[in-house]
């Protein structure tokens, strides 16, 4: 029997990230058409989430960068004073009720929402009941800090949590019909989730491709720890989103975030993304979202 899984796409914040940090190698002239940037080269972004439910369960893929930053860091990042638990508020959701947290991996604007504030003023696990889903190697980097980046890594979103943590080596069914399946390239434990709804199956990419504007094999982020097997990574995957009919859900995109993916008649080794239906929104669609 095939299991389904109901969802919503969650809007967890938007922030705003260094352009050039988000195209790596790709020039400023070419990126800035798709992605103009402010004054401080950062481009806008978002932290998107998803809720699966099914049978009374409720599984949250991906937290966002949560509230626990200084008006300070907020400046550095133009950080939305929004998070997970407003998204989840706004349909009627209790963190207390939510059962299992799935993470691609553990940066900042990934796990920072699994963890709040307290009313003490201290870090502190923001889903109490929830089991946490992540790669063992992403864990253990997490916990020795080894990153291309400073300040991603964070304690106050690891130690409050450490006791909820389930940890994978390579591709595992954590729940029926919800799939991780190591990603690597982004970080060295990053992984994709898959699961299926009644109209077929969907995959949250994480890292692997964050933006429609990085279908490109050469558009990739600078923050990617080993950056050809990033590339390599994406490439299989969208040559998997095309033949296996799956949909995407992009982490990062601001925009339409849902999208299919189809390969380029005249270069099959490129790709174009087709923006699809947000179940939260009802049956918006787009039109052609770029080209690799």
């Amino acid at each position: 029997m095939t299991v389904t899984w109901s969802w919503r796409l969650l809007r967890a914040g938007r922030l705003r990230l260094d352009g050039g940090g988000m195209f790596g190698v790709v020039p400023k002239t070419i990126w800035s058409r798709m992605a103009p940037p402010d004054d401080d080269n950062r481009i806008a972004l978002s932290t998107n989430c998803l809720l699966l439910e099914r049978e009374g369960q409720r599984v949250l893929v991906e937290t966002g960068f949560g509230g626990k930053w200084s008006d300070k860091e907020r400046g550095f990042y133009d950080l939305e004073r929004r998070t997970v638990l407003d998204a989840l508020a706004g349909i009627d959701v209790a963190p207390e009720t939510i059962d299992h947290v799935v993470v691609t991996h553990l940066h900042f604007d990934h796990a920072g929402g699994l963890t709040h504030l307290s009313a003490q003023g201290q870090p502190a696990t923001a889903f109490p009941r929830a089991r946490i889903h992540v790669q063992g190697r992403e864990w253990d980097d997490a916990c020795a800090n080894r990153a291309v980046m400073t300040r991603t890594y964070l304690r106050s979103h690891l130690d409050p949590v450490a006791a909820q943590i389930e940890t994978y080596a390579g591709t595992a069914e954590v729940l029926p019909g919800i799939v991780v399946e190591p990603a690597p390239g982004h970080t060295w434990g990053q992984q994709i989730v898959r699961f299926r709804d009644g109209t077929g199956p969907v995959c949250f990419p994480g890292d692997v491709m964050p933006t429609v504007n990085h279908v490109g094999a050469a558009f990739s982020m600078g923050y990617d720890i080993e950056p050809y097997t990033a590339m390599q990574t994406k490439l299989a995957l969208l040559a998997r989103a095309t033949d296996d009919g799956w949909r995407l859900v992009l982490d990062h995109e601001p925009g339409d975030p849902v999208v299919r993916v189809a390969r380029d008649p005249a270069a099959p080794d490129r790709f174009h993304l087709t923006a699809d239906t947000i179940p939260d929104r009802g049956s918006d669609r787009g039109s052609d979202r770029g080209s690799g």
